[in-house]
């Protein structure tokens, strides 16, 4: 995982780059800052007569005899101040580069590599993973690798860079000293190594209540009208509680170990201080070691130097931090591509709809849903499929359109393999209506074009005629430029089935599929939804999945399925002559509408 989060930094190579040298230069600044200010100490206590012998100026300079004591001292202060405000320009500088390279330009790149493969993975994947998670994989855990490359890779480039420089400093003042105040250092890296080890499970497990918590989040927005129908307001904010509770106490044992690692790291750098105090206070008493450019000087290094040494805590928690996302963000890009475009397909711009069934079998991971399904429709022909709950009608429609692939047995689209052709191509002769469809918040337009984004407004409006959807749309004040609100929310649900119908239409497909789309609108719209299909499946070749009778007699063959199997097929004559499921259910539905 490490590996290939250097990989992901090695492709920004340049920015990063550009970002440690401003670092390196800050770090320089500092350095002379330090000096300057040693040189100045010196200064002073040889111009009060405390030591026989003027300060060494860097590089053997030395300042002129003739200037006065108070001329000096305002040349260092000078010196100083100038390099502050040269380091303070390159500080901001530094930021400025650093929010540039991981937040505009990583973040928004990975989080788009993320959504183009989601946009890529069958409909398995997402069977298998609740879209809360999926959300919080592309918004939280992209952040998570931006924080590997930040708060990991280039701080622990600065922090090499900086304990180098420190260290040579250091060792150029008192090589002696340098060795009795790093003694402790040592010990803070095993430390860093046994933090790292402990908190890694805890970020992994952090992450798992992260997205519990998220999914009851989302649950109870979705399902807010069964929550307050049965009255139970009070149970799910309990429930939501419970697991935000255990987010907060999962991360508060996170913080307790992060802040007892940072106050041995604390400890141990004080540790420092108080051998610099002792020999170091040793050395200039006795006159081996001056107090400005030597202790002073040293003091200060050494201060920076157990910072960066502290950084250790940071830089191993983010470590551990950004792991943790980015295991579930390249699970996302990792994920291979089951439903994809063949290498040299076969292109198909208008197909003729003849669909064949050749001894099919799927399954979704356990037992078969689908066993030896055997058929063919011919091109125009209109086939209903019909079944009791769970006999595999919705997986069947699924694999004509390839959101899945058969586990067994061919698909053939015009006497051509599925997973032949090229996908755009087969998708685009296939319209669909789900039971349940799905508006977006835009135009009423930009809902009916969402396939063919080309569309001009006459071939919009045509559509929406053909699925008897003109009518209330021009009765709405800004008729095709109205905003819908979220999933078409303000429309019935007969007329978002009517968008959703003139969706399919506007790409003329050769196939359409219906799956079910009056189950859920009263009979009246079901009359006016109805005669709209029946002009959008002249000519088409047509699959209805329907459980009404009005839907099913429309139909020239009705295939009817029982535990994944083709139990009976023919006209809706022929099946109510022969005792069977289709026949029993029709008596049923007839006898109901003769109440």
């Amino acid at each position: 995982m490490i590996q290939r989060l250097l990989a992901l930094s090695w492709r920004y190579r340049a920015g990063c780059l550009k970002v440690l040298l401003l670092q390196a230069v800050i770090l320089s600044f500092g350095l002379f800052g330090i000096g300057f200010t040693g040189v100045g100490v010196d200064e002073i206590r040889y111009f009060v007569h405390a030591t026989p012998r003027p300060p060494h100026l860097p590089f053997h300079l030395s300042f002129p005899g003739e200037w006065p004591p108070l001329g000096v001292v305002a040349v260092v202060a000078g010196a100083v101040l100038t390099l502050a405000i040269l380091r303070a320009f390159l500080d901001y500088s530094y930021r400025v580069e650093l929010n540039d390279l991981v937040q505009t330009r990583i973040v928004v790149q990975l989080r788009s590599d993320v959504y183009e493969k989601l946009n890529r993975l069958s409909f398995r994947f997402f069977d298998a993973n609740a879209s809360s998670t999926l959300i919080n994989r592309v918004t939280s855990d992209v952040q998570l690798v931006r924080m590997f490359i930040e708060n990991v890779v280039i701080q622990t480039v600065i922090l090499i860079i900086s304990l180098a420089a420190f260290l040579c400093y250091m060792l150029n003042l008192h090589p002696a000293l340098t060795l009795a105040c790093l003694a402790t250092t040592p010990l803070l890296f095993f430390r860093s190594i046994a933090f790292s080890a402990k908190v890694a499970p805890a970020y992994i497990r952090n992450k798992a209540l992260v997205d519990t918590m998220i999914q009851r989040l989302a649950e109870n927005i979705r399902g807010i009208h069964v929550i307050k129908a049965f009255s139970q307001e009070a149970t799910v904010m309990e429930r939501f509680r419970l697991a935000n509770q255990n987010v907060v106490e999962q991360k508060l044992r996170i913080f307790r170990e992060i802040s007892t690692f940072t106050v041995s790291a604390s400890f141990l750098s004080q540790v420092n201080l108080v051998i610099l105090l002792g020999y170091g206070g040793y050395l200039v008493i006795t006159g081996s070691f001056p107090l400005g450019t030597g202790m002073i000087a040293f003091a200060g290094i050494l201060q920076q130097f157990s910072a960066q040494v502290g950084n250790i805590a940071n830089i191993a928690n983010s470590m551990q931090e950004s792991l943790t996302g980015a295991r579930r963000v390249f699970e996302v890009l990792d994920t291979p591509l089951e439903i994809q475009t063949r290498p040299d397909p076969i292109r198909l711009a208008r197909a003729r709809g003849h669909v064949r069934f050749e001894h099919v079998w799927f399954d979704h991971g356990r037992e078969p849903v689908l066993r030896d399904i055997d058929f063919e429709v011919l091109p125009g022909q209109c086939v209903a499929i019909v079944g009791a709950t769970g006999s595999g009608k919705s997986a069947l429609m699924s694999l004509i359109p390839r959101f899945y692939d058969p586990t067994a047995g061919r698909l053939l689209m015009d006497g051509i393999d599925l997973r032949e052709l090229e996908l755009n191509d087969l998708r685009k002769n296939v319209g669909l209506v789900f039971q349940e469809s799905f508006l977006f918040s835009t135009t009423i337009a930009a809902n009916i074009a969402f396939g063919h984004p080309q569309a001009t407004r006459e071939q919009i409006e045509r559509a929406a005629r053909i699925a008897a959807a003109a009518e209330f749309i021009e009765r709405l004040p800004k008729g095709y430029d109205t905003v819908l609100g979220h999933s078409g929310v303000g429309l019935s649900g007969g007329q978002r089935q009517r968008l959703a119908l003139a969706r399919a239409i506007l790409l003329d497909p050769a196939l359409l599929l219906l799956d079910d789309p009056t189950a859920s609108i009263d009979p009246g719209t079901e009359h006016e939804i109805i005669a709209a299909m029946d002009s959008a499946m002249a000519t088409r070749t047509t699959f209805i999945v329907a459980n009404r009778l009005r839907m099913v007699r429309r139909a020239e063959t009705i295939i009817v399925l029982d535990r994944g199997r083709v139990s009976q097929i023919g006209a809706h004559e022929d099946l109510m002559r022969n005792p069977g499921y289709y026949a029993q259910a029709a008596q049923l539905q007839e006898n109901e509408e003769n109440r």
